[in-house]
């Protein structure tokens, strides 16, 4: 299953944020709620606001908030579980 794993660098560097055009990527908001969730592609995202719980089908919980830039991979099934408010930058490859 690690080929699911859902990877997360906690407060990466403005410099890598620029070199990956996040600014650039369109935003996704969601208030509090909790919905499943499959990734049919790779998805890579930066969180602007908010705190939430990601579950893997299987897993543990991961929680994430600002400042986290998030790699979920494709074929990863998962509930969302959106704490406070969430705003995030995303970007599917």
């Amino acid at each position: 299953m690690s080929d699911l794993e859902i990877r997360c660098e906690h407060k990466p560097s403005p410099a890598k944020l620029d070199v990956m055009g996040v600014e650039n990527w369109p935003i996704w908001k969601k208030e509090p709620s909790t919905f499943p969730w499959r990734y049919d592609q790779t998805e890579t995202c930066y969180v602007l606001r908010g705190r939430f719980r990601v579950t893997p089908e299987g897993g543990e919980p991961q929680a994430f908030a600002r400042g986290d830039l998030i790699t979920f991979p494709a074929g990863l099934a998962c509930t969302w579980e959106v704490i406070e408010a969430v705003e995030k930058h995303y970007n599917f490859e």
